[in-house]
């Protein structure tokens, strides 16, 4: 007979996480899985216009995330999103459309059908830190991560600006490294958690990434972590895909490996290793879990 979920949400995956970011997708689904979370996937899903639309056109960028907030109201469960990005237009679209009654007409308009805006929308990291609970995370732990020092990224998107997002203090949160301590794992003090790492400057103006995302790599490497827990595909692809090139432009070595925040959580909680995808991670993390005897 089937164990019967603790919890239960709609799921928002966005494009990133069926595509270049589908370890976090997979390492997702098997974290929650092993916490017998429920998620269902919102049907019919598409772009939210991640962090370019709002740049080019306001109503368009606010009528995808309506429209996908439309859909996710078909779905049981507060809606669980695990990008940075997408929680931060599904996030701002609710809070802008809530206070300018003109707005939302023209969205109402431009989607043909009226706004649903109380659903709440969730990052992973609500989810497991208030929702899931801490303590409770603890004992689900199998494998503890002992001896792993991580440096937690929060980036520009997960609590800003202030009364967006609503995830945690927007100057000193705290809320990754308390998800992570519940395994074991010790979070370092570092001066770049909240730094910008360049985000979509990647390819336009990449040179503004490398400088960035060094200064983001050698903090974490001056605080003595082992690795760097990212929420983020951008901050992900900007600090892992970009590493060895950030590397060559500054003379420099990190070996920093960048893990999804699920993918550490993974293998606290039993989900094979092979699941989580860490064959895509580019700085290769398999010497430092065999080091700390994780694998």
């Amino acid at each position: 007979m089937p164990t019967k979920n603790l919890l239960n949400y709609s799921y928002y995956p966005g494009c990133s996480l069926h595509a270049s970011a589908k370890e976090y997708d997979e390492s997702t689904k098997g974290v929650f899985r092993a916490l017998r979370i429920g998620l269902k996937e919102v049907p019919d899903w598409f772009c939210c216009g991640a962090t370019p639309a709002h740049n080019v056109d306001e109503l368009l960028s606010l009528s995808l995330c309506a429209k996908n907030l439309s859909l996710a109201d078909n779905v049981e469960g507060d809606l669980a999103v695990a990008c940075a990005a997408c929680f931060s237009r599904l996030k701002t679209t609710q809070h802008k459309l809530a206070e300018n009654d003109i707005k939302r007409k023209q969205v109402e308009i431009a989607i043909d059908g009226a706004i649903s805006l109380e659903k709440p929308v969730k990052h992973l990291l609500e989810i497991l830190a208030k929702d899931y609970g801490l303590d409770r995370l603890a004992d689900a732990v199998k494998k503890p991560l002992t001896g792993l020092k991580v440096a937690t990224y929060y980036g520009c998107l997960l609590t800003r600006p202030p009364e967006v997002p609503e995830l945690d203090c927007v100057e000193a949160p705290t809320i990754m490294e308390n998800v992570i301590a519940a395994t074991g794992a010790e979070p370092v003090a570092w001066s770049h958690r909240l730094e910008c790492c360049g985000a979509n400057f990647t390819l336009s103006r990449p040179g503004v990434v490398l400088n960035l995302s060094n200064e983001i790599l050698a903090s974490a490497k001056r605080a003595g972590a082992d690795c760097i827990m990212v929420a983020c595909p951008l901050c992900h692809g900007n600090l892992d895909i970009r590493q060895r090139e950030i590397e060559e432009a500054n003379g420099t070595r990190y070996d920093m490996p960048v893990f999804y925040m699920t993918q550490l959580l993974g293998l606290a909680v039993g989900v094979p290793a092979g699941k989580l995808g860490l064959e895509s991670m580019i700085v290769n993390p398999l010497p430092l879990l065999r080091e700390k005897q994780l694998l």
